[in-house]
């Protein structure tokens, strides 16, 4: 992965003109200013990373622990490409070679025995313990905030080497998988056997299963296929004070299912070292369609009624107008609509997007029932043309986003829940926060959304905002010299907070698949409350005595209140 952005650096492309223009025109961003006679990020060989503050006899205890000193990395190219996650922050850092928080080494072990031996080093020595599958957190999860007395060194756990797909049973259609098997491999090897995990995420390319479980990570397939928690029916999870072994059955009334305690805990109550999945017969063929909607409220109610009373197909998802304008539903033709060509983002309006599975008969008659729901509730049939061309583009988004930062712009992401009668409320809660504090002395940010994911009682909205860098818009501070990356962060942790704020006050929750974090930690403590709270931190002390697992992510240190 590419160290400074996302993804592969083969597919990195610059920013179409049309969307350059977009930019000055409406947003007022300018190039960032030049770094030694260049623009864009650091080079890696200029960038100095700390020293490590590893002593010599913990790391040859490492390297003992995880089969050999090649899997105890101290050079400054591994530590820097474990810094932080895929967040705009934390690629806004690094791009401007602030890697102070980069890891003292990054141990890769081999097998579960391997992880198990790694942590009791980690805990004998106090060194805190990061679990690195894809780095695509993008709320912190790679960056530990230690509290006052937590260990201060930290080793970044890398799970490449963990990537096998152990077994397959097709009886019980469940596949046993290794943490670090990357989401295309795993789907490679299990197409290879006639089945699909079925899990989609935009971090597709790069995520691993260890992250999804850690995260309860969702994919854009979720309503045919389910969320990745709800996929899980086993895992093995080492911590410092032993392991687990969870899920005997697909479901069990022998108490709290433990199960759901390791999901979604991001690494600060243990390492996740494999997960048992239910899988799918590969479906025979797909199909994608776009429809037309007059408002985001009409899309919206067309929505759940699929969600409720079906049909429903694997995927499902609307785009407010302001998205569909711009065109991000097809990021190959973003900003096309705003400069004449409305046929590139298939619909003025809101635009929709179904995807169904199965045999053609199937396919067919599926659509047409939903056909039936959505033309009864003010759609409009666009025809194969825009579903086909989100399908074709639906990774390429993270890319846009490197080539929006290139050009000077911010382009972040964040995500909700909540019930449908709330939708409404939520979506202008979260709005009205990002234009408010984003629009500084300058031009009002754009903010753009979609719904995600649908379920019977609710569905999830995900926002995209680009801005200038700072919010400063056409008053000439976004390309000023003063400007750095520190201003351009602060600016929007400022709007962040404005935004989880106004996420719990219109009753939703603070994230419906990216995670806690440290982004999210202090809102998570106010969703769950002061006695939910203990409740986490209990079980981490029991789990984690010497807290070195993840310090900071998803609960605060007792020692910082």
């Amino acid at each position: 992965m590419l160290w400074s952005g996302w993804g592969d650096p083969e597919r990195a492309a610059p920013l179409p003109e049309a969307v350059a223009g977009l930019l000055r025109d409406l947003l007022g961003v300018r190039p960032p200013p030049e770094r030694g006679g260049t623009r864009g990020p650091a080079a890696l060989e200029e960038i100095t990373v700390p020293a490590s503050r590893l002593s010599g006899d913990c790391r040859a205890a490492l390297a003992a622990a995880a089969g050999g000193a090649d899997h105890v990395r101290v050079d400054a190219e591994s530590r820097i490409r474990h810094t932080r996650g895929k967040s705009t922050p934390d690629l806004l850092r690094i791009r401007a070679g602030d890697v102070a928080d980069a890891p003292d080494a990054v141990v890769l072990p081999g097998s579960h025995e391997e992880v198990l031996a790694v942590l009791g080093v980690c805990a004998r020595h106090r060194v805190a313990v990061v679990p690195f599958g894809g780095g695509t957190s993008v709320v912190g999860g790679l960056t530990p905030r230690p509290g006052p007395g937590a260990p201060a060194a930290f080793v970044a756990l890398d799970l490449r080497r963990m990537d096998a797909l152990v077994s397959v049973d097709p009886v019980s259609r469940t596949a046993v998988l290794q943490p670090g098997l990357r989401a295309p491999r795993a789907e490679r090897l299990l197409r290879e056997r006639g089945f699909t995990l079925g899990h989609f995420p935009q971090s597709f390319e790069w995520a691993t299963v260890g992250g999804f479980a850690a995260a309860r990570s969702s994919g854009q397939a979720s309503a045919g296929y389910g969320r990745f928690d709800d996929m899980v029916t086993g895992l093995t999870v080492a911590t410092p004070e032993g392991e687990l072994d969870l899920g005997r059955a697909p479901k069990s009334a022998a108490g709290p299912d433990l199960r759901q305690l390791v999901l979604g805990s991001e690494g600060a109550f243990g390492v996740i070292t494999s997960v048992t999945v239910r899988i799918r017969p590969v479906p025979e063929s797909s199909a994608y369609e776009g429809w037309r909607f007059p408002s985001f409220a009409a899309g919206t109610a067309a929505l759940r009624a699929l969600a409720q009373d079906g049909p429903l197909p694997a995927v499902l998802r609307l785009s407010d107008e302001t998205e569909t304008l711009v065109g991000l539903a097809d990021p190959s033709a973003a900003g096309a609509a705003v400069t004449g060509d409305a046929g590139a983002s298939g619909t003025s309006g809101c635009l929709a997007v179904l995807g169904f599975e199965g045999t053609p008969g199937e396919i067919e008659a599926r659509r047409d029932a939903a056909g039936a729901v959505l033309r009864g509730l003010g759609g409009k049939p666009l025809g194969a043309g825009p579903g086909e061309k989100w399908a074709h583009g639906r990774f390429d988004a993270p890319y846009l986003r490197d080539a929006l930062l290139d050009a000077g712009a911010f382009a972040e992401t964040l995500e909700t829940a909540t019930f449908w009668s709330g939708v409404p409320q939520l979506y202008a809660a979260v709005r009205e926060a990002l234009i408010r504090e984003l629009a500084g002395a300058g031009t009002p940010p754009l903010v753009m959304c979609h719904i995600s994911h649908v379920y019977p009682a609710g569905a999830s909205l995900y926002f995209t905002v680009v801005s200038a860098q700072g919010g400063q818009g056409g008053q000439g501070g976004q390309g000023a010299e003063g400007d750095t990356a520190a201003d351009a962060v602060a600016h929007w942790e400022k709007a962040k907070h404005a935004v989880n704020d106004a996420i719990l006050g219109a009753g939703g929750t603070i994230s419906h698949h990216h995670g806690v974090g440290t982004d999210h930690r202090d809102w998570y403590a106010r969703e769950i409350g002061p006695l939910g709270t203990e409740l986490v931190r209990a079980i981490k002390h029991r789990l984690d005595p010497y807290g070195i697992l993840n310090p900071g992510v998803l609960v605060a240190p007792l020692t910082e209140e």
